[in-house]
């Protein structure tokens, strides 16, 4: 009878190294993905601040806020709910699903005038903007602590915030954007993704979902 032979030690080895080989090449993959994520994200945020300024220069109005939006652009919405159009502020929560509020109207307004792209007539929050995890995509005016509860302890003239992001992606933002701590300055991130007063944390979980806002 013909013995049946094993495998080699050498066998065995070049069959570890090519596993190694392998589960590296999924881990740095993994890694590069997660890294443009992140990268996608920061980009959103800086976007926001160029649409605003965008906007003012062309118009000489807020996005959102502008009373003469549909003077300046055909199909444009003039905001109806929860504010007063025309004071130089974005009103409404930046997680607004109303459509008639100007935190909301505000995509529809950077959209017809060029600035971002995406549907023109914003009938539901199926036509805001997301993230790369998914997560609700907002801006709204600062105003003061009543009227940005999301994050306490922030302060600035507009706030753009972001929803579902994972932990790990969330410090890898604040690093692009501002300071590396998740808890101090002018990016900051709470666990969880709804609104509602709650104070930044440091103590970031990488798989845990997590809201980031950054005040300008």
């Amino acid at each position: 009878m013909k013995k049946q032979a094993g495998f080699t030690l050498i066998e065995l080895a070049i069959v570890l190294v090519i596993i190694g080989l392998l589960l590296g090449g999924v881990l740095k993959g993994q890694e590069l993905i997660n890294s443009a994520k992140a990268k996608n994200i920061a980009a959103d945020f800086k976007n926001v601040q160029v649409f605003i300024y965008g906007y003012q220069d062309k118009f000489r109005a807020l996005p959102g806020d502008d009373a003469k939006a549909s003077d300046h652009m055909t199909g444009a919405t003039v905001a109806t709910t929860g504010g007063t159009v025309g004071n130089a502020k974005i009103e409404g929560a930046w997680d607004s699903a109303t459509v008639t509020e100007e935190s909301v109207l505000f995509w529809q307004h950077v959209r017809l005038a060029g600035f971002a792209t995406g549907p023109t007539t914003i009938a539901s929050v199926a036509d805001l903007p997301t993230n790369a995890e998914n997560g609700r995509l907002g801006v709204q005016s600062w105003g003061d602590a009543t009227k940005f509860p999301t994050i306490t302890g922030m302060s600035g003239t507009y706030v753009v915030c972001s929803a579902n992001i994972p932990g790990r992606l969330a410090k890898q933002i604040d690093a692009n954007l501002d300071d590396g701590e998740t808890n101090t300055g002018s990016v900051r991130a709470i666990v969880g993704t709804t609104a509602g007063a709650g104070v930044a944390s440091k103590d970031i979980v990488d798989g845990n979902p997590h809201t980031v806002c950054m005040t300008f």
